[in-house]
């Protein structure tokens, strides 16, 4: 096996209303809001996309924000919660201010030797924050990795170690939870999964405050078509090539039940506006440009 994930490219998630989501992730957890624009399924709806300054892969974090959104229930079955790595030498100082702000914090936890704090976002969703080597920020930092809660780590683990070039990094059991850590080679942001599962846990439901799914990064539109072919070759229902205006797209379920996206890098996300302004305007696929005024008319207003 030499080709592998190179890493985390989003993760995308569901919201309720949007103010309380943009105030959260600007403000307190000092992401940039890199693009507005719309569900494309569902242009009545926001895609907001928060991320660092230069809107990098691996940074990108998204929400579909639905204003009468009903809360989705943790469990087996999806993603469970994404981290950001956060600089040691400063880790301490953002968890005190976090607390300062009045968010509402865990104790702290140490996890594969790893000092982890988790933050809940205005929808009760899990946020974590991981000390790493460094003095970085949570938006600079990017994602250290995505948790995925399963019934059984085994096929999911196969599928990520046989097929997308994961290693196992480490084991931790008690309680009657386990978690499995697998990495991708490297050191881009997000190469780090953990396949969770607990005794007697029940199936999740998706709405607010919940995954939608986790896209890993690929280098272009050969390197996407090649781990289509590989991720049919392994078994997947993986969909055709989708254009997502920023990158293209493939999507499969993996065996576990979690939603996986395969993404490319290019062409980014200053393909429809300067990199000095990006998410202060509502931007539109062509498609939708047409109706412009009655899609302006529906959105909830926000401010970032």
């Amino acid at each position: 096996m030499t080709k592998h994930i190179t890493g985390l490219h989003h993760v995308t998630a569901i919201s309720g209303p949007p103010q309380a989501n943009v105030d959260f992730f600007t403000k307190l957890l000092d992401q940039r809001l890199v693009k507005k624009t719309v569900n494309f399924d569902d242009p009545g709806t926001y895609h907001l996309y928060y991320g660092n300054r230069t809107a990098d892969p691996g940074t990108i974090l998204t929400f579909f924000p639905f204003v009468g959104a009903r809360p989705g229930t943790p469990g087996s079955g999806m993603a469970s919660a994404y981290g950001y790595s956060v600089g040691a030498a400063v880790f301490d100082d953002h968890v005190a201010a976090l607390r300062a702000q009045g968010a509402t914090l865990s104790d702290p936890q140490e996890r594969f030797g790893q000092p982890v704090v988790t933050v809940t976002d205005p929808d009760g969703a899990a946020v974590e924050l991981i000390a790493e080597p460094g003095d970085h920020g949570p938006a600079e930092g990017g994602f250290h990795s995505t948790t995925l809660w399963l019934d059984d780590l085994g096929p999911t683990q196969r599928l990520m170690v046989d097929h997308m070039g994961y290693a196992e990094a480490g084991h931790e059991a008690a309680d009657g939870a386990e978690r499995l850590r697998l990495k991708a080679p490297g050191d881009a942001r997000g190469t780090v999964v953990d396949l969770y599962r607990r005794d007697g846990a029940r199936r999740g439901q998706q709405g607010a405050g919940s995954i939608h799914h986790v896209a890993f990064r690929a280098r272009d539109d050969a390197d996407q078509l090649d781990w289509r072919d590989r991720m049919i070759a392994a078994g997947m229902q993986v969909t055709p090539v989708i254009d997502r205006q920023y990158f293209n797209a493939i999507y499969f379920r993996e065996p576990g039940g979690a939603l996986f996206e395969i993404a490319t890098d290019p062409p980014g996300f200053t393909r429809d506006e300067p990199l000095e302004s990006l998410g202060e305007a509502l931007k539109l696929p062509e498609k939708y440009e047409p109706i412009r005024d009655r899609i302006e008319a529906v959105l909830p207003r926000i401010t970032a």
